[in-house]
């Protein structure tokens, strides 16, 4: 079906990030831009469902970059995962945004919500790509408008950690990947995504296509495979908004959602697995899980705490495409939606108490859950997910990749699946245990309460959490899309 809604669900975004620009001295006008420019983007987005759901695609060719580059939109089933989670993910995002900004009185906040409005542009037109060259387009603008949000403080630690995450990002991209992509071309004299593989059945040698795979591995530096993994933990200075979205919804999920992209359509099942080249990320991806986890338990800045966490679950990701079975392969789609609701509720708790206290630190928590039961409530729902205890999302994915792992004989992955369930439960549950059971600090009761604003999206994407893990039929349906 050609259609003119995958541009649309770009250019809603862009529109609103300028109409933010415009209404820069009428505040509440402009705070109510990004919420209405967000429906909007999930009501275009989901419009495109059903015809993906019944086996169909939605396309919008707009112009030719040279023979056989296009820049182009396909909307299919793996780029509807990542769509959905990240339109519906952005309605709640722009509502605690102006509740947290607000609330720390931040300055620059036309650029902030401007920017946050183009991040999201940026990742629907990547899911939408139909081509590796839209896509690398749109990997690149996205690097560059999360740019400014990363240094948004604009201290000493901003603007260092600002350099790491540019520095990683561009500098991979303008290496390794943009080899990538003069060597696929040159190879297949082609950048388009193809069912069952783009390289599948070219003339070109092993080690040179095994070259190609591992520049794509490591170039799509927002998938955080170790050791591309550094820029995460140092963009952490951002507003904690700017983390739930950088961590849960558009940057990271667009380097795993690339991953991916290049696994089933640019090399193909077929040729990874005849390769070799499965097994071999999955080890590397496996050293992250488990590493990232024990980075994740030595942190006491629960922001750091939870930046470790997201370097290990988006190998999960990895890990079920590579696996090559079909029921890991699921499993490692829908841990897109599941880690993305369970993460944006952790993020979004530890900005709630941050606004309401002040504290940064694991430590100094103890007691608060008291004091903000809402808050701590939801931060619990999002641990159990991210742990793999039903009902909640997390549980849904992990039984897939453990189910796939016993599929394709690779008991190994199996193990570290649950070493790596027992390592998130040695980092969370603590902070819960803590957090109600904990001696609080010496202070007025007054002083420490839940912040509605704050309050009322991070319990939704709490409940969005649960309602996938015992409604997940939407997601399973289009992974399993992706992998017939």
């Amino acid at each position: 079906m050609i259609s003119i809604r995958p541009l649309l669900a770009v250019a809603v975004p862009v529109l609103a990030a300028l109409a933010v620009l415009l209404l820069n001295k009428r505040a509440k006008l402009r705070d109510v831009i990004s919420p209405l420019a967000a429906i909007a983007t999930f009501a275009i987005v989901a419009s495109m469902a059903p015809t993906v759901l019944a086996g169909g695609t939605v396309d919008l060719r707009l112009f030719e970059i040279l023979p056989g580059i296009d820049f182009a939109f396909r909307v299919d089933a793996l780029g509807m995962v990542f769509a959905t989670v990240s339109s519906l993910l952005w309605i709640v995002a722009s509502i605690y945004s102006i509740g947290y900004m607000r609330h720390l009185n931040e300055h620059a906040q036309t650029r902030f919500f401007a920017c946050f409005a183009a991040s999201l542009a940026a990742a629907a037109g990547g899911a939408f790509a139909a081509n590796l060259f839209t896509l690398v387009i749109f990997y690149e603008v996205l690097s560059l408008v999360t740019y400014p949000l990363v240094y948004h403080h604009e201290d000493e630690e901003g603007w260092t950690g600002s350099r790491k995450y540019l520095v990683y990002l561009m500098g991979a991209s303008k290496s390794v990947l943009l080899a990538a992509l003069a060597l696929t071309y040159n190879i297949a004299g082609s950048l388009d995504f193809v069912p069952g593989g783009l390289l599948a059945g070219v003339n070109a040698s092993a080690p040179l296509l095994t070259v190609v795979y591992f520049c794509y591995l490591f170039g799509f530096a927002k998938a955080a495979v170790m050791p591309m993994h550094a820029w995460l933990p140092a963009a952490m200075v951002a507003p904690t908004p700017v983390s739930a979205l950088l961590h849960a919804v558009a940057v990271v999920k667009m380097g795993v959602f690339c991953v991916l992209r290049v696994v089933f359509h640019v090399f193909g099942v077929g040729l990874v697995g005849g390769l070799g080249l499965g097994i071999a990320t999955a080890y590397v991806v496996s050293f992250t899980i488990l590493m990232a986890s024990i980075y994740a338990l030595t942190r006491d800045d629960l922001k750091a705490r939870l930046a470790y966490s997201t370097v290990s679950q988006l190998s999960y990701i990895v890990l079920g495409a590579v696996l090559l079975s079909p029921i890991a392969m699921v499993g490692g789609i829908i841990h897109i939606a599941a880690h993305a609701f369970s993460k944006i509720t952790l993020f979004f708790c530890a900005g709630s108490i941050y606004c309401a206290s002040g504290k940064r630190n694991i430590s100094d928590m103890a007691g608060i859950g008291r004091r903000l039961p809402w808050t701590m409530g939801a931060f619990f729902v999002g641990s159990l997910s991210m742990i793999g205890v039903p009902p909640a999302a997390g549980f849904i994915s992990k039984w897939y990749l453990a189910r796939g792992s016993v599929e394709a004989g690779e008991t190994p992955f199996l193990i570290v699946l649950l070493i790596s369930s027992v390592l998130n439960a040695a980092y969370f549950l603590p902070v819960s245990y803590a957090a109600f059971f904990g001696t609080e600090a010496q202070e007025s009761p007054a002083t420490v309460r839940e912040i509605p604003m704050l309050t009322i999206p991070l319990v939704a994407t709490a409940i969005l959490s649960v309602a996938m893990g015992i409604f997940p039929d939407y997601f399973v349906a289009l992974a399993e899309r992706v992998v017939r």
